[in-house]
């Protein structure tokens, strides 16, 4: 239902602790009546919030996310929504399969069932330039590329950008050495092939696959964005949740850059939850400051600003009360731990609302395939959530 951005908040402020919002009353907006809008859903960034996040530090503490509540005001807030499971690996890539995956915290294994990268390249014929993956957190989190599914796999997986792997200081002391590469030299040449590396390193690292299906212009492409992404500010980033800001300025970047038509952002650093509080809300506001910058680059964008969907949602949240370090774990089953928000926003959603119905995480990989016209065939529980559109 519709509500103000006061009563948003007031509603955000209650629903840290208590397990439904209290229903909103008023006027139904004429504007949720209009008929369809002109614009449609051309570009796809979707922002999974890792590393367990709990409502009562983001919807349910406006200070905390000044930048994620104005996404909130252009879109939905459900803050109902249901994680799949509540270990990191599995939840995570249970929101971009949309199935309940049940992989365990410390497995390295590509998932069984495609995900939505890989119902995007396939079923619409796109390109590999046109869909990417920003990731931070090692090498478990590029799995989220592709499946090992026998009709899709690693023909049809996203372009992927590891931060952690790429864009740090130690890496740039490498470039450094050899300065900007400009003639094919040995010690250029060497140079670009870690660079290559970056870009997907399981794949890679076999001498192929995903990041090999892009064409000989969009390699060259994809090289000259690394080497100004680390000439840039991007390996300046330090402190606490540097990661997490590194992978959302590199996203950004590549929105500019490239214009994909799906854009994954796979995030982990709150994590940090598990030995301090104090650090964990920190990683929050920081992650919150550079989604900021990302969703103003978009709306700055004539070519995104009425294009473009964004989804940020929590693979799950955290325990209700610290542990004994002060921090906050995840496994005492209440519904800070198995309840999330999520803030979305697209052309064809309604503006400013709530939907304080129950929704699983999973259904958010059949919302995305249904903005794009797709079927999510390896995900039969997968449901599209019909109440976001206008």
């Amino acid at each position: 239902m519709p509500l103000s951005r006061r009563d948003f908040l007031r509603a955000g402020g209650a629903a840290a602790g208590a397990a439904a919002l209290t229903p909103f009353a008023g006027p139904r907006p004429r504007a949720l009546d209009a008929a369809p809008p002109a614009k449609r859903t051309e570009h796809l960034i979707f922002v999974a919030f890792a590393g367990g996040v709990r409502s009562r530090e983001t919807i349910g503490n406006p200070g905390n996310v000044p930048n994620l509540l104005k996404i909130a005001d252009a879109g939905v807030v459900c803050p109902q929504m249901v994680a799949a499971n509540v270990g990191h690996y599995g939840a995570t890539l249970s929101i971009f399969t949309g199935n309940t995956e049940y992989m365990g915290i410390r497995e390295n294994e590509k998932g069984e069932h495609p995900t939505i990268f890989e119902y995007l390249r396939k079923q619409k014929n796109v390109p590999a330039r046109k869909v990417w993956l920003s990731a931070g957190g090692g090498a478990q989190q590029l799995n989220f590329a592709c499946s090992t599914h026998k009709n899709y796999g690693e023909a049809y997986a996203a372009n992927i950008i590891s931060s952690d792997g790429v864009f740090n200081a130690e890496f740039k002391d490498i470039l450094d050495q050899f300065g900007r590469p400009t003639m094919p030299g040995d010690e250029e040449n060497a140079a670009l092939a870690k660079l290559r590396d970056g870009i997907d390193a399981q794949l890679a690292a076999r001498g192929g696959g995903a990041a090999d299906g892009n064409d000989a212009e969009t390699t060259r492409r994809i090289e000259r964005f690394i080497l100004d992404e680390i000439s840039g500010g991007t390996t300046r980033i330090t402190g606490p949740g540097a990661g997490d800001a590194k992978t959302v300025r590199v996203a950004a970047n590549i929105m500019r850059v490239f214009k994909p038509s799906l854009l994954g952002i796979s995030l982990i650093q709150a994590d940090v939850a598990h030995g301090s509080y104090n650090s964990y809300v920190e990683v929050i506001r920081r992650n919150d400051e550079e989604l900021g910058t990302l969703w103003r680059a978009v709306q700055a964008d004539p070519e995104l600003r009425d294009t473009t969907a964004i989804f940020v949602l929590p693979e799950f949240g955290r325990d209700k009360d610290l542990n004994q370090r002060n921090g906050l774990d995840h496994g005492d089953g209440s519904d800070d731990l198995r309840k999330v928000g999520m803030v979305c926003a697209a052309p064809e959603f309604k503006k400013g609302a709530v939907l304080k119905q129950d929704f699983t995480s999973i259904d958010v990989c059949a919302t995305m395939c249904k903005l794009f016209g797709l079927t999510p065939d390896s995900a039969p529980k997968s449901k599209p959530i019909k109440e976001l559109w206008a």
